[in-house]
C-alpha cells in the first residue's frame, strides 16, 4: 500500500515555488556573507579556477616584490654611504691643501694627525654601509630576482677600502714639513710639495671612482624601482581580475534578498489559499 500523500495541483506548484525561493535565499545569504558570487568550483568552475590562477600569480609577484624592496634598501644604503665617504674625502683634500702652508713642525703634525684620523674614519664608514648582511662597498654582489621566469639583475659591488682606492696614511710630521728647509720659507720642500699634490691627486681619483660607482648603483636602483612599480601594478591588476570573476555585487544581492523574502512571504500566503480548497472537503463531514 502506497504511503504517498497526494497534493492538489495548486499546492504542489506553490510548494515547488517556495522550495526554489528557499534555495535562492540560501544562495543569496551565502553571497552576502562571503562577499563572493563564486565561493567554490561548484558555483562556476571556469571563473573559480581562472580567479585562483590570478590570485596565485599575484602571490608569486608579492614574494618577489619583498626581495625587490630589500634590494632597494641595500642599494640606497650603499649610495648613502658613498655620499658620506665623498664628504670625508673633501675634508682630507682640504687638510692636505692646508698642510701646504704649515708654518711649523707642530702645525704639520696636526695636519698629519687630522689626515690619518679622517682616513681611519673613511675605512670604518665604508665597512658600515651594510644592509641585511650585504655590503656593496665591501665587494659583495646583490642578485635581484623579478619573476618566476628567472629574470634577474646582478648588482656588482666593489671594494671602497683605502687600499683599493689608492689612499695611504701619512706616518710622520716630516712628511708634510721639514724643519730648516731652504727651498720654501714655510718649511715645505719641493719634494714634499710634489708629494702633497700627489696625495691630492689620489684623493681626487678616489672621488672620481666613487662618483662612477655611484652612477652605476643609481642606474641599478632605477631598474629595481621600475620593476618594483611594475610588480605593484601587476599585483593590483591580477587581484582585480580575480575579484571581477568572483566578487558579488552587494547592492544587487541586497536587492535580491528583499525580493526573495517578499516572494517567500507571498508564496506562503498563496500556499495557504491553495490549501483552503482541500479544507473545504472537511465541511462535507461536518
Amino acid at each position: 500500500m502506497s504511503s504517498r500523500i497526494s497534493l492538489t495541483a495548486g499546492m504542489t506548484q506553490n510548494l515547488l515555488s517556495l522550495q526554489s525561493t528557499a534555495n535562492l535565499l540560501e544562495l543569496t545569504q551565502s553571497r552576502l556573507a562571503s562577499g563572493k558570487k563564486v565561493n567554490s568550483s561548484v558555483d562556476d568552475p571556469v571563473a573559480y579556477f581562472d580567479a585562483e590562477a590570478h590570485y596565485q600569480l599575484a602571490d608569486d609577484y608579492a614574494a618577489f616584490k619583498d626581495g625587490m624592496s630589500e634590494a632597494v634598501q641595500t642599494i640606497k644604503a650603499a649610495t648613502s654611504t658613498i655620499d658620506s665617504l665623498k664628504d670625508i674625502l673633501a675634508q682630507m683634500k682640504s687638510t692636505v691643501t692646508s698642510a701646504k702652508t704649515a708654518e711649523s713642525s707642530a702645525d704639520s703634525a696636526d695636519y698629519v694627525s687630522q689626515y690619518n684620523s679622517l682616513l681611519e674614519q673613511f675605512e670604518s664608514l665604508a665597512g658600515d654601509g651594510e644592509y641585511k648582511g650585504v655590503n656593496l662597498l665591501g665587494g659583495d654582489d646583490l642578485n635581484v630576482v623579478f619573476n618566476t621566469e628567472g629574470d634577474e639583475l646582478e648588482v656588482a659591488g666593489f671594494n671602497a677600502d683605502i687600499a683599493s682606492l689608492g689612499l695611504t696614511s701619512t706616518q710622520a710630521a716630516g712628511d708634510f714639513w721639514v724643519s730648516g728647509a731652504t727651498t720654501q720659507e714655510s718649511g715645505i720642500t719641493d719634494a714634499i710639495m710634489t708629494a702633497l699634490n700627489a696625495v691630492i691627486d689620489d684623493v681626487d681619483d678616489a672621488v672620481a671612482t666613487l662618483r662612477s660607482k655611484a652612477k652605476v648603483l643609481s642606474s641599478n636602483l632605477g631598474i629595481v624601482t621600475t620593476r618594483q612599480e611594475f610588480t605593484n601594478n601587476m599585483i593590483a591588476t591580477l587581484n582585480t581580475g580575480g575579484d571581477n570573476l568572483t566578487l558579488a555585487d552587494m547592492n544587487q544581492e541586497g536587492a535580491n534578498m528583499l525580493m526573495l523574502q517578499t516572494r517567500q512571504a507571498m508564496g506562503i500566503q498563496s500556499l495557504s489559499i491553495a490549501s483552503q480548497s482541500a479544507q473545504q472537503v472537511l465541511q462535507l463531514f461536518g
